[in-house]
């Protein structure tokens, strides 16, 4: 895809819009509630426990509120399509909803009236660990046995609409084995659409795959899968060398998190060796602690700067850092959205023109000044098959939305 990265509109700049590779929106009410210690270990795994217990209070109502207040604010912020990877089904002790598609509606509905393409990515959720513990009582409500979630999938395909594509996901290797993958996928054949699945996000995932299949978590996912390009593996954090080839060559997508696993201490991908070997990623916002795809791809690069101590780690070879992750990022959001290529190209931003970040820019440097020049936001409008859903840098639903997050938050915290 060889795609125009800037050029002049008027007095603006427009850009491609980006694809938001992977979303939990109920988290987005909870991001900075959780920054204050608990004990030296705190981890991952003590914010996975605070975020279950949030997760415990949700209705549909409240998500409904909450993904439209996320999704104005990522339209605002540059974000024209985002992958929700939905795993909040049930009600409370695992009750499904009538209808059991509730949880997955109030998404839908929020995308549908904020206008951001959504890729819904319902999620298989069934065991606790590699040993097959069953989920522990707070993650009830993530359950689905293997019929009930075909079903559920089925129930969802009345509900299409133009800015809406349906793919599946699988939690995790620990959270689902491998033959009740091959179910799922084998059942919906052509109809599985994008293929999303969390994967090495943390050493200990790493250490027990080792100790229960003999393989680290990638390199078991690729002997017992066909992975291919219809499959974005989320954080893939914790690689050895063999699992960064094996990865490239597959042509999966790499979504990465970088605000979010910075925030939670998860570590930092192996990103030179991955686009060295021919690698493909995306980013996504994942917890919403940060909902700007700036401050994402900036860290995505600062990251690799930091752990290498050199400069323009995500360019390979002469030129611009930003245009290169900005190419990245277009070039992989076909598959893991289920957008075709064409269809994307439709989605634009207009930046500032006349901000001092832009100042005398160029076609060639206004992607590196957007990302790497300061935090005023630069998008002036944002349009999405061709309609506008943000002028003069603001959505029309902002105040509207953000009164209802506000007695949403004010309610669940009372």
């Amino acid at each position: 895809m060889n795609l125009p990265l800037a050029h002049a509109q008027g007095p603006h700049w427009r850009v491609p819009g980006i694809a938001n590779l992977h979303s939990h929106a109920f988290q987005r009410a909870m991001a900075g509630m959780a920054e204050r210690q608990g004990s030296e270990a705190d981890s991952f795994w003590t914010w996975r426990e605070l975020m279950y217990r949030f997760a415990a209070a949700l209705t549909p109502e409240d998500v409904r509120a909450i993904a439209t207040q996320l999704y104005v604010e990522m339209l605002e912020a540059g974000y024209t399509s985002v992958c929700e990877f939905h795993y909040l089904h049930h009600g409370p002790e695992g009750r499904p909803y009538a209808p059991p598609t509730a949880m997955a509606e109030a998404v839908l509905e929020a995308a549908r009236e904020t206008g951001i393409r959504l890729t819904l990515l319902p999620v298989l959720y069934q065991r606790g660990g590699f040993d097959g513990r069953p989920l522990a009582p707070r993650q009830q409500r993530f359950f689905h046995d293997t019929g009930a979630f075909l079903r559920l999938l089925e129930a969802l395909e009345a509900h299409a609409f133009p800015g809406l594509r349906l793919g599946l996901a699988f939690h995790s290797l620990r959270a689902v084995d491998v033959a009740t993958m091959r179910e799922v996928l084998a059942a919906r054949g052509a109809a599985s659409g994008p293929i999303h699945l969390h994967i090495a996000e943390q050493q200990a995932e790493v250490a027990d795959c080792l100790a229960h299949h003999g393989r680290r978590p990638v390199a078991y996912l690729l002997d017992e899968l066909p992975v291919d390009a219809c499959w974005t593996l989320v954080h893939a954090t914790h690689l050895d060398a063999e699992e960064v080839r094996g990865l490239a060559a597959s042509g999966a997508t790499v979504a990465l998190c970088p605000s979010t696993e910075g925030n939670l201490g998860d570590g930092l991908f192996p990103l030179r060796a991955f686009l060295a070997a021919g690698g493909r990623y995306g980013i996504g916002s994942d917890s919403h602690v940060s909902v700007s795809p700036v401050e994402d791809l900036r860290w995505l690069e600062y990251g690799q700067r930091l752990l290498e101590q050199k400069r323009n780690r995500a360019v390979m070879g002469p030129g611009s850092t930003a245009a290169a992750m900005l190419q990245a990022v277009a070039v992989s959001a076909p598959a893991a959205t289920g957008f075709a290529a064409g269809t994307l190209a439709e989605d634009y931003l207009l930046l500032d023109g006349e901000a001092p970040a832009l100042a005398a820019a160029s076609a060639e440097d206004v992607p590196d000044r957007w990302l790497f020049c300061g935090n005023r936001p630069l998008v002036r409008e944002v349009w999405v098959a061709g309609r506008q859903v943000v002028a003069e840098g603001r959505h029309p639903l902002r105040e509207r939305a953000a009164r209802d997050y506000a007695a949403t938050l004010k309610r669940l915290l009372a």
